[in-house]
């Protein structure tokens, strides 16, 4: 979808299901990095049934929407992300993976938490900002 076709009533379905995530992940405390970091550490197994849940809707609805839609409710034609798997994508997982083992956060449970007046997440988002910021300017030399 791009931006100049972005109509009222998409921009309101685009704002709601965005409310809708944030809201699921703050119901599942996913915002709170103490849970997290406790799953990581295999304390509190909640947060897998909560992972668990979404990677089984999300595979049942890619897997069946294009098959039930003929093309999706917001979009011309559903999208096919070949991804192809190297060193930097590797080493990129792995430093994801490292980053949110250390402090607990995940960019989306960061910004929500933010909604929900968790301040101090801003220094977790900068570090995911920097890094962006790095990636890029390494990408383009």
């Amino acid at each position: 979808m791009s931006a100049q076709r972005l109509t009222p009533g998409r921009f309101l379905a685009v704002l709601a299901a965005g409310g809708l995530f944030g809201f699921g992940l703050a119901l599942s405390t996913m915002i709170r990095p103490e849970v997290v970091l406790s799953f990581l550490r295999l304390q509190d197994f909640g947060l897998m049934l909560v992972m668990g849940g979404a990677v089984m809707v999300t595979l049942l609805v890619y897997k069946l929407a294009p098959r039930l839609l003929g093309k999706p409710l917001l979009g011309d034609y559903f999208h096919q992300h070949v991804s192809q798997w190297n060193r930097d994508t590797a080493a990129g997982a792995a430093l994801f993976g490292v980053g949110w083992g250390l402090c607990g956060v995940c960019p989306g449970p960061a910004i929500a938490g933010l909604g929900a007046g968790n301040w101090t997440l801003l220094w977790a988002l900068g570090g995911m900002a920097l890094g962006a910021l790095v990636q890029g300017l390494r990408a383009k030399g």
